[in-house]
């Protein structure tokens, strides 16, 4: 099969698409022949080398946690799921023609892969920092970065939970959060009087890493009301949240919030396995609004 690998630590350009054995479901699993993976900024890190030491990697490696498919080979002590089956899900090494799942859930009827595929780390993400952040019905929560994949899935959650948000991002994208029930801001110059100006922030996400921490704290008032998921390099109080989560739970979620038509994260760009590389540098310039996808 085809995936995409890298053999040192480093910039988009160690990136290769290789030919490699495919990979087998083992117990409690499924693989997938996959028709979109998501592209995560956890991706880029770990191919950076940012990751090492949390999550250590034998090189080559490849790339890639999230994805969407057609279920071609069940593992042992697998129930409920067969072969031809659509999921989408986390695994390992998902830029790839094939590849295994560990955590899974079926995909909902006339959801697209690519779409689909952009659903679990950044939903499983999003329901995690409002868990940790403490955000509750009736508080409001400010997000620094709030149009791409993760804001876009907590604008979503927090409406359904009835928690008011008041969102960041470039001047493109203000209507785009307003379409997602945020009270939108850019985050040019006087952004912190502005967000001051539309009332009580109870607490605060940082998911773009702007270098804006003392800021968040500033304006919520107290450090443990900040969480960030993209700044090492937090002041005294501020939590990072990394990736610890429940998957399983947060796919149960996913499927409940589509079905109910409260949950659509919009595929903003796909690229192919040969175009891994570039993904992965739009990826990291930000910008993004929604979802960036690998297809095959």
């Amino acid at each position: 099969m085809k995936k995409v690998s890298f053999s040192e630590f480093g910039s988009p350009d160690v990136l290769h698409l290789v030919d490699a054995e495919e990979p087998h479901a083992g117990p409690g699993q499924v693989r997938i022949a996959v028709r979109a993976a998501g592209v995560n900024p956890v991706d880029w890190r770990i191919r950076q080398g940012q990751m090492r030491h949390a999550r250590p990697i034998a090189l080559p490696a490849g790339v890639g946690l999230d994805a969407a498919g057609v279920v071609d080979e069940v593992g042992d002590g697998v129930d409920g799921i067969g072969i031809g089956d659509h999921v989408f899900g986390e695994g390992e090494d998902t830029y790839a023609e094939f590849a295994v799942l560990w955590e899974w859930a079926r995909m909902p009827d006339g959801l697209p892969f690519d779409e689909a595929a952009g659903y679990p780390s950044v939903v499983e993400t999003a329901l995690r920092v409002i868990r940790e952040v403490g955000v509750t019905a009736g508080q409001t929560l400010l997000v620094s970065g709030a149009a791409g994949g993760v804001g876009s899935a907590v604008l979503q959650v927090a409406r359904a939970r009835g928690i008011a948000v008041i969102g960041t991002a470039g001047a493109a994208n203000q209507d785009y959060l307003r379409g997602l029930g945020a009270v939108a801001t850019t985050y040019d110059e006087g952004w912190v009087e502005r967000v001051r100006q539309l009332g009580q922030v109870d607490a605060a996400l940082d998911l773009a890493g702007a270098g804006v921490l003392s800021e968040l704290v500033g304006l919520t008032g107290d450090p443990r009301k900040v969480i960030t998921i993209a700044d090492f390099d937090t002041p005294p109080g501020v939590r990072f949240s990394g990736t610890a989560g429940s998957m399983p739970d947060a796919l149960v979620e996913t499927v409940d919030l589509i079905g109910r038509g409260m949950l659509h994260i919009p595929v903003e760009k796909s690229y192919s396995l040969a175009d891994a590389a570039a993904a992965h540098v739009d990826s990291e310039a930000g910008h993004t609004r929604g979802r960036r996808v690998i297809t095959i």
